[in-house]
């Protein structure tokens, strides 16, 4: 665990649509604002012609560059390119999404960026969005930072854990220990509101992208999990895309024009009704207004909170649903349930708080946890017990999670042996006897899954192993001792061992296990060392040419207005700043070096004449800022 000399640790919410980050500091959890003041970071990365922009920056532009904006990034991590939800994701997505040219399953980003085409993995947008969580931490604590709690939905499997894994370590940073958002919540609820007193407390984590819900038991230093259930494709865009698919119909009825194939009108019009969402949480209707959206028509419409409930009353039933799952799976009556607790924006929406009071018979939920700040505070405080910063309440603390996923293995030519139910309290250890199918065997191969499909092809593969050496017998005869053992960090062992001879093999399914090889995940933090060298040679070249520009406007100005200069030293000034606006007009995309050494030929000329102004009894009419002028270099 991380030491003060490996850094800070910290806790990151990396969210579908924006995300969060916190450090333990001043003897508490401080959620950490980035360099726009806000406490939420659009999970967005934007490539242009000559930069890449990442967070706020990059959303603010996403309505010119729609197609070389990506986001949603986390909706793509861990899966496969043929996977039905992302078919239907790319659908609604302006950036082009393509199978990997050698592995076809594995989906592949296309952007322009710099002139050149290049294509990206979720995992490495990802570790983008990550790389500047852990930037905005860096500049706020003033010391680097090595180590982090990274959240993921409680829904994630196995694949997109490790995907989620393998993008903190692109981004340079120790993922010690991946934690489900749900249960983040819950140290959050618990290190702010526990009590003596156990409670029963139901999270409800309804993001941008994905909905969660957990059961917990929180006492003074014990958070609990009992159950948790969720659908890693479900949230805020998906009610956003309701509206947009209205508003899309809505304009052809009354426009016969058809938008759904133009990228920059629909995501001027997704941002519109993002923001329209938003309104509706407070008032019972609001305006779509967007000029000249399409062939110069404009939009001016209006939708009522009425007609967006109706629009996404299936999936708001769906939250329901999970939630009675996710009781019913912890054994729990609505009246044992203490607290409701609200996390995630979208919890905001009225419908869906009214639905979850109807529910729970009328019971109104907890408000005074921060829905947006909650999951990356508790990753937070994880990460202070894990490095060993935090206080003496946040090192008692005792946290005991559950598998999200049944786990097993393929018997019987695709039916799946369960060995740990989902929900199972995690460390565990399960064994079950299994015996040969066919005559004569001499190895049995043990494929491992994790799901609740009953056929184990429709699972998720984590890995297999073979047992050999088995002495020829009957079917039926050979009997194994299968183990599966679960340690608290969530790794899983499998081992199988031949009762009569004791042949054993085993695999290892850890979090750190990439799905990524190891030459994929060093050549991407190559290149995102690369990207971040020149997202530096940019900034300084910007600096520069804007110290340039700075330098030779005021000086202009200061010797326009000097009274006792003679006219040929304005002249001569006026003529040097002409041909300076042409230089920088074809010279816009020079370096920083250009940018300095015309700052010098400049200063060559200027600084003459404004001794000539000072010599003549006139004061320094640029102030101090007359002396950085002097030295080329302060550029």
């Amino acid at each position: 665990m991380a030491g003060n000399g490996e850094g800070r640790a910290i806790g990151i919410d990396l969210g579908t649509t924006y995300s969060c980050v916190a450090a333990w500091q001043h003897n508490r959890v401080e959620v950490i604002a980035n360099d726009q003041g806000n406490r939420t970071t659009p999970s967005y990365v934007a490539f242009t012609d000559n930069e890449r922009l990442i967070g706020e920056a990059a959303k603010n532009q996403v309505a010119n560059f729609p197609t070389n904006t990506v986001f949603d990034a986390k909706r793509m991590i861990g899966r496969k390119f043929n996977d039905p939800m992302v078919q239907s994701d790319m659908k609604l997505w302006p950036f082009k999404v393509i199978p990997h040219p050698t592995d076809n399953n594995k989906p592949m980003i296309v952007v322009t960026y710099k002139g050149e085409e290049k294509q990206f993995s979720a995992e490495e947008i990802s570790s983008m969005v990550l790389s500047k969580m852990k930037d905005i931490a860096e500049a706020y604590l003033g010391a680097s930072v090595k180590n982090a709690v990274v959240t993921v939905p409680a829904y994630f499997n196995d694949s997109q854990r490790q995907a989620t894994m393998a993008a903190g370590t692109i981004a340079g940073l120790n993922v010690v220990r991946i934690i489900n958002e749900p249960t983040a919540a819950a140290i959050a609820y618990g290190l702010d509101k526990g009590g003596d007193v156990p409670k029963n407390v139901l999270i409800f984590d309804l993001g941008g992208g994905t909905f969660d819900v957990s059961v917990a038991t929180i006492e003074t230093d014990i958070i609990e999990v009992k159950a948790i259930a969720g659908n890693t494709h479900l949230g805020g865009q998906d009610f956003d895309s309701r509206m947009v698919d209205y508003f899309v119909k809505e304009f052809e009825r009354k426009n016969g024009k058809d938008i759904s194939m133009n990228p920059k009108a629909l995501r001027r019009l997704r941002s519109s009704c993002e923001r329209a969402k938003r309104m509706l949480s407070s008032s019972s209707q609001t305006n779509i207004d967007i000029e000249s959206l399409f062939e110069g028509i404009d939009m001016f419409s209006t939708i009522t909170r009425a007609k967006f409930n109706e629009l996404n009353m299936d999936l708001f039933s769906k939250c329901i649903k999970l939630v009675e799952k996710c009781l019913s799976d912890a054994k729990m009556k609505r009246r044992s349930v203490d607290e409701v607790v609200l996390v995630g924006g979208s919890s905001r929406i009225p419908k869906v708080q009214e639905l979850l009071r109807e529910f729970f018979n009328g019971k109104e939920a907890c408000k005074s946890i921060n829905p947006d700040e909650a999951v990356a505070y508790g990753a937070a405080v994880l990460a202070a017990k894990l490095s060993g910063e935090g206080n003496g309440k946040v090192q008692k603390l005792v946290l005991l999670d559950v598998t999200p996923l049944s786990l097993g293995i393929e018997i019987n030519d695709d039916t799946m042996s369960v060995f740990v139910p989902r929900n199972t309290p995690i460390p565990t250890r399960k064994e079950k006897i299994h015996h040969t199918m066919h005559d004569n065997q001499t190895s049995v191969k043990f494929p491992v899954y994790e799901g609740e499909r009953s056929k184990s092809k429709k699972n998720n593969l984590l890995g297999e192993f073979i047992l050999r050496g088995i002495p020829p017998a009957p079917r039926g005869v050979a009997k194994f001792k299968v183990c599966f053992d679960i340690d608290e960090d969530g790794i899983l062992n499998v081992s199988a061992e031949h009762i009569t001879t004791g042949i054993k093999n085993s695999i290892t399914i850890t979090n750190d296990k990439g799905r990524l090889s190891k030459e994929d995940i060093e050549r991407m933090i190559r290149d995102a060392k690369k990207y971040k060298l020149e997202d530096e040679e940019f900034r300084k070249k910007v600096e520069a040419r804007c110290a340039l520009e700075d330098y030779a406007y005021d000086t202009r100005d200061t010797i326009r207005s000097a009274v006792r200069l003679k006219a040929k030293h304005k002249k001569k000034m006026e003529d040097a700043f002409e041909s300076f606006t042409k230089w920088l007009e074809c010279n816009k995309h020079a370096e920083a070096d250009d940018f300095k050494d015309k700052m010098k030929e400049l200063q060559t000329i200027f600084n003459p004449i404004i001794a000539k102004i000072f010599q003549s009894g006139g004061k320094d009419p640029l102030g101090s800022f007359t002396s950085t002028l002097q030295s080329p270099d302060s550029s």
